[in-house]
């Protein structure tokens, strides 16, 4: 390996944030922009929690296919403008891609230690 490091790495603690991808079924998740409908196949979920509070859901970006067969990006916002709480006009379906992916960060149950050294 040609890369050296040093140091003592630390987890800012005022602002921690872990995003979750999740693979969506083709079909299951269409989303509409401006009249056009874009079929859903992945959802990168940002979760933060700011000063120990607890985690929200800050936003979802969803890779998609839209009607011309190009791959096109999505971001939705969903903290309202205060950033105190849940947008209220995010669509129920969109917030089931987001429970999907907070219950598949939990499920997956990952634990890791550093490799051992001989």
């Amino acid at each position: 390996m040609d890369l050296i490091a040093t140091g003592e790495p630390l987890v800012a603690p005022d602002d921690i944030q872990v995003r979750v991808g999740i693979d969506l079924r083709p079909g299951t998740l269409t989303l509409t922009r401006n009249g056009e409908k874009f079929a859903a196949h992945h959802a990168l979920v940002l979760f933060a929690s700011v000063h120990g509070d607890p985690w929200a859901a800050q936003e979802v970006k969803f890779s998609a296919t839209g009607p011309d067969d190009k791959t096109v990006a999505l971001t939705v916002d969903l903290l309202n403008d205060a950033y105190d709480g849940p947008r209220a006009d995010v669509p129920d379906a969109i917030w089931k891609a987001v429970a999907l992916a907070a219950t598949s960060a939990g499920d997956v149950g990952i634990t890791y230690a550093p490799p051992g050294r001989a």
